[in-house]
Protein backbone atom coordinates (compact mmCIF):
# COMPACT_ATOMS: atom_id res chain seq x y z
CA UNK A 1 0.00 0.00 0.00
CA UNK A 2 2.90 2.68 0.69
CA UNK A 3 4.39 1.79 -2.53
CA UNK A 4 0.74 2.45 -4.13
CA UNK A 5 0.25 5.87 -2.11
CA UNK A 6 3.80 7.05 -3.28
CA UNK A 7 3.45 6.47 -6.85
CA UNK A 8 0.14 8.46 -6.87
CA UNK A 9 1.15 11.34 -4.94
CA UNK A 10 4.62 11.57 -7.37
CA UNK A 11 2.92 10.90 -11.02
CA UNK A 12 -1.02 12.61 -10.62
CA UNK A 13 -1.51 16.34 -9.99
CA UNK A 14 -1.93 17.86 -6.70
CA UNK A 15 -5.08 19.79 -8.51
CA UNK A 16 -6.03 16.15 -9.99
CA UNK A 17 -5.93 14.72 -6.80
CA UNK A 18 -7.71 17.13 -4.94
CA UNK A 19 -10.90 16.10 -7.28
CA UNK A 20 -10.18 12.48 -7.28
CA UNK A 21 -10.32 12.46 -3.71
CA UNK A 22 -13.82 13.47 -3.28
CA UNK A 23 -14.91 9.87 -4.38
CA UNK A 24 -12.20 7.87 -2.87
CA UNK A 25 -12.78 9.32 0.64
CA UNK A 26 -15.98 7.17 1.30
CA UNK A 27 -14.58 4.48 0.28
CA UNK A 28 -11.48 4.39 2.26
CA UNK A 29 -13.50 5.59 5.11
CA UNK A 30 -15.94 2.44 5.25
CA UNK A 31 -12.88 -0.20 4.13
CA UNK A 32 -10.82 0.67 7.70
CA UNK A 33 -13.49 1.87 10.09
CA UNK A 34 -12.73 0.64 13.45
CA UNK A 35 -12.43 2.13 17.18
CA UNK A 36 -8.07 2.38 17.42
CA UNK A 37 -7.67 5.76 16.02
CA UNK A 38 -9.55 8.87 16.10
CA UNK A 39 -10.41 11.57 13.65
CA UNK A 40 -11.20 14.80 15.74
CA UNK A 41 -11.99 17.08 12.70
CA UNK A 42 -15.30 14.67 12.09
CA UNK A 43 -14.83 12.41 15.18
CA UNK A 44 -14.64 9.20 13.10
CA UNK A 45 -12.92 6.36 14.19
CA UNK A 46 -11.06 3.73 12.57
CA UNK A 47 -8.79 0.34 13.07
CA UNK A 48 -5.49 2.29 11.23
CA UNK A 49 -5.13 5.35 9.66
CA UNK A 50 -3.08 5.40 5.63
CA UNK A 51 0.63 5.94 5.25
CA UNK A 52 1.43 9.01 3.59
CA UNK A 53 4.94 11.09 2.02
CA UNK A 54 6.31 11.57 -1.52
CA UNK A 55 9.73 10.43 -0.19
CA UNK A 56 9.64 8.12 2.82
CA UNK A 57 6.82 6.94 3.73
CA UNK A 58 5.05 7.67 7.27
CA UNK A 59 3.00 4.85 8.55
CA UNK A 60 -0.77 5.87 10.17
CA UNK A 61 -0.84 9.28 9.62
CA UNK A 62 -3.52 9.88 6.57
CA UNK A 63 -7.32 9.95 7.97
CA UNK A 64 -9.10 7.75 5.63
CA UNK A 65 -12.64 9.99 6.06
CA UNK A 66 -11.08 13.81 5.91
CA UNK A 67 -7.55 12.65 4.27
CA UNK A 68 -6.48 14.95 7.01
CA UNK A 69 -2.50 14.33 8.47
CA UNK A 70 -1.05 14.98 11.92
CA UNK A 71 -0.91 18.66 11.21
CA UNK A 72 -4.35 19.35 10.21
CA UNK A 73 -5.56 17.41 12.92
CA UNK A 74 -3.15 19.45 15.28
CA UNK A 75 -3.96 22.63 14.22
CA UNK A 76 -8.23 21.69 14.14
CA UNK A 77 -7.29 20.73 17.91
CA UNK A 78 -5.57 24.01 18.86
CA UNK A 79 -8.69 26.15 17.26
CA UNK A 80 -11.41 24.12 19.08
CA UNK A 81 -9.61 24.41 22.30
CA UNK A 82 -7.52 27.62 22.50
CA UNK A 83 -9.15 29.77 20.45
CA UNK A 84 -12.41 31.70 19.26
CA UNK A 85 -12.40 30.58 15.93
CA UNK A 86 -15.42 28.29 15.77
CA UNK A 87 -17.65 29.92 18.67
CA UNK A 88 -16.74 33.68 18.18
CA UNK A 89 -19.96 36.14 17.98
CA UNK A 90 -17.92 38.41 16.27
CA UNK A 91 -17.88 38.01 12.61
CA UNK A 92 -13.98 37.70 11.22
CA UNK A 93 -12.51 37.84 8.21
CA UNK A 94 -10.53 34.99 7.30
CA UNK A 95 -7.90 34.45 4.38
CA UNK A 96 -6.83 31.00 3.81
CA UNK A 97 -3.99 29.83 1.33
CA UNK A 98 -4.22 26.34 -0.57
CA UNK A 99 -7.34 25.13 1.34
CA UNK A 100 -6.95 22.14 2.76
CA UNK A 101 -10.17 19.56 1.78
CA UNK A 102 -10.32 18.71 4.92
CA UNK A 103 -10.95 22.47 6.25
CA UNK A 104 -12.97 23.41 3.49
CA UNK A 105 -16.20 23.02 3.68
CA UNK A 106 -16.31 23.18 7.40
CA UNK A 107 -14.77 26.73 7.24
CA UNK A 108 -17.39 27.51 4.38
CA UNK A 109 -20.18 26.76 6.25
CA UNK A 110 -19.23 28.20 9.40
CA UNK A 111 -21.76 31.92 9.84
CA UNK A 112 -19.29 33.33 12.47
CA UNK A 113 -16.51 33.95 9.03
CA UNK A 114 -16.40 35.63 5.94
CA UNK A 115 -14.23 32.99 4.70
CA UNK A 116 -11.69 33.76 1.34
CA UNK A 117 -9.62 31.06 -0.06
CA UNK A 118 -6.79 31.90 -2.65
CA UNK A 119 -4.06 30.03 -4.34
CA UNK A 120 -2.77 29.68 -7.72
CA UNK A 121 -3.49 26.67 -8.87
CA UNK A 122 -6.57 24.51 -6.09
CA UNK A 123 -9.51 24.15 -7.82
CA UNK A 124 -11.00 25.33 -4.33
CA UNK A 125 -9.36 28.90 -4.70
CA UNK A 126 -12.06 32.12 -4.44
CA UNK A 127 -9.06 33.80 -6.14
CA UNK A 128 -6.15 33.28 -8.29
CA UNK A 129 -3.02 35.10 -6.78
CA UNK A 130 0.20 35.15 -6.36
CA UNK A 131 1.42 35.14 -2.46
CA UNK A 132 4.04 37.70 -3.83
CA UNK A 133 1.59 40.09 -4.90
CA UNK A 134 -1.72 39.57 -3.51
CA UNK A 135 -4.47 41.60 -4.70
CA UNK A 136 -6.14 42.53 -1.35
CA UNK A 137 -5.86 45.82 0.57
CA UNK A 138 -3.74 46.80 3.46
CA UNK A 139 -4.77 45.22 7.41
CA UNK A 140 -7.85 43.35 5.44
CA UNK A 141 -7.85 40.20 7.49
CA UNK A 142 -8.80 38.76 11.18
CA UNK A 143 -6.86 35.80 10.58
CA UNK A 144 -4.58 34.55 8.25
CA UNK A 145 -3.89 30.30 7.66
CA UNK A 146 -1.31 29.86 5.61
CA UNK A 147 -0.11 26.30 5.99
CA UNK A 148 2.59 24.08 3.81
CA UNK A 149 2.70 26.86 1.26
CA UNK A 150 6.14 28.86 1.98
CA UNK A 151 8.32 26.02 1.15
CA UNK A 152 7.04 26.44 -1.96
CA UNK A 153 8.15 29.80 -2.63
CA UNK A 154 11.51 30.70 -3.36
CA UNK A 155 11.20 34.42 -1.81
CA UNK A 156 9.75 33.60 1.13
CA UNK A 157 10.39 37.18 2.49
CA UNK A 158 8.50 39.04 0.05
CA UNK A 159 5.69 36.26 0.53
CA UNK A 160 5.98 36.70 4.66
CA UNK A 161 5.75 40.53 4.22
CA UNK A 162 2.80 39.95 2.17
CA UNK A 163 0.80 38.32 4.93
CA UNK A 164 2.00 41.02 7.03
CA UNK A 165 0.86 43.41 5.32
CA UNK A 166 -2.63 42.34 4.62
CA UNK A 167 -3.29 41.13 8.52
CA UNK A 168 -4.56 43.37 10.59
CA UNK A 169 -3.48 45.13 13.69
CA UNK A 170 -4.06 42.70 16.19
CA UNK A 171 -4.84 39.89 13.77
CA UNK A 172 -4.07 36.11 14.11
CA UNK A 173 -1.80 34.20 11.08
CA UNK A 174 -1.07 30.46 11.36
CA UNK A 175 2.09 29.34 9.05
CA UNK A 176 2.43 26.07 9.58
CA UNK A 177 5.32 24.74 7.56
CA UNK A 178 7.52 21.25 7.30
CA UNK A 179 10.47 22.05 9.83
CA UNK A 180 13.55 20.12 10.73
CA UNK A 181 13.75 20.94 14.06
CA UNK A 182 17.15 19.70 14.56
CA UNK A 183 18.55 22.04 11.94
CA UNK A 184 19.53 25.53 13.58
CA UNK A 185 19.30 27.33 10.12
CA UNK A 186 17.26 26.59 6.87
CA UNK A 187 18.78 25.12 4.08
CA UNK A 188 17.97 26.21 0.40
CA UNK A 189 20.14 26.08 -2.70
CA UNK A 190 18.52 27.56 -5.87
CA UNK A 191 20.97 25.86 -7.87
CA UNK A 192 18.79 22.16 -6.77
CA UNK A 193 16.44 22.31 -9.81
CA UNK A 194 15.98 18.41 -10.67
CA UNK A 195 12.20 17.05 -9.15
CA UNK A 196 14.22 13.89 -7.55
CA UNK A 197 16.91 15.57 -6.09
CA UNK A 198 14.69 17.95 -4.56
CA UNK A 199 12.78 14.99 -3.12
CA UNK A 200 15.59 13.54 -1.91
CA UNK A 201 17.17 17.08 -0.05
CA UNK A 202 14.27 18.91 0.21
CA UNK A 203 11.55 16.07 1.27
CA UNK A 204 9.20 16.68 -1.48
CA UNK A 205 9.71 17.69 -5.36
CA UNK A 206 8.08 20.84 -5.43
CA UNK A 207 9.71 21.94 -2.59
CA UNK A 208 12.76 24.63 -2.24
CA UNK A 209 13.57 24.78 1.15
CA UNK A 210 13.88 22.58 4.38
CA UNK A 211 13.19 24.90 7.35
CA UNK A 212 15.09 24.62 10.45
CA UNK A 213 14.68 26.25 14.04
CA UNK A 214 15.55 29.86 12.33
CA UNK A 215 12.19 29.97 10.96
CA UNK A 216 10.38 31.48 13.82
CA UNK A 217 13.14 34.47 13.71
CA UNK A 218 12.56 34.97 10.56
CA UNK A 219 8.72 35.81 10.69
CA UNK A 220 9.63 37.91 13.56
CA UNK A 221 12.23 39.88 11.65
CA UNK A 222 8.85 40.48 9.25
CA UNK A 223 7.18 42.05 12.04
CA UNK A 224 4.90 39.14 13.68
CA UNK A 225 5.01 38.19 17.32
CA UNK A 226 5.50 34.93 17.19
CA UNK A 227 4.57 31.80 19.71
CA UNK A 228 6.37 28.73 19.20
CA UNK A 229 2.95 26.53 20.11
CA UNK A 230 4.58 22.70 20.92
CA UNK A 231 0.85 21.95 21.25
CA UNK A 232 0.98 18.09 21.63
CA UNK A 233 2.88 18.75 25.41
CA UNK A 234 -0.29 19.78 26.58
CA UNK A 235 -2.48 17.11 24.94
CA UNK A 236 -2.91 14.18 27.21
CA UNK A 237 -0.29 11.40 25.74
CA UNK A 238 -3.22 8.71 25.12
CA UNK A 239 -4.63 11.39 23.01
CA UNK A 240 -1.69 12.31 20.99
CA UNK A 241 -1.54 8.34 20.46
CA UNK A 242 -5.44 8.53 19.80
CA UNK A 243 -5.42 11.47 17.45
CA UNK A 244 -1.91 10.45 15.41
CA UNK A 245 -0.32 13.17 16.00
CA UNK A 246 3.13 14.31 15.63
CA UNK A 247 4.76 14.73 18.91
CA UNK A 248 6.26 17.81 19.39
CA UNK A 249 5.54 19.44 16.16
CA UNK A 250 5.33 23.14 16.59
CA UNK A 251 2.34 25.44 15.53
CA UNK A 252 3.61 29.23 14.35
CA UNK A 253 0.93 31.50 15.89
CA UNK A 254 1.70 34.84 14.46
CA UNK A 255 -0.19 38.37 15.54
CA UNK A 256 0.19 41.58 13.96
Amino acid sequence: MKKIFKFILNTIPRPILIRLSIVVRPILAFLLKGNRFTDPIDGKSFRMFLPYGYGNQRNNVLSPSTLSLERHRLLWLYLQNETDFFTSKEKKKVLHFAPEQEFYKRFKKQTNIDYTTTDLLSPLADVKADICNLPFEDNQYDIIFCNHVLEHIPDDTKAMQELYRVLKPGGMGIFQIPQDLSRATTFSDDSIVDQKERAKIFGQYDHVRVYGRDYFDKLRSIGFRVIEEDYTSKLAPELVEKYCLAKGEIIPVCFK
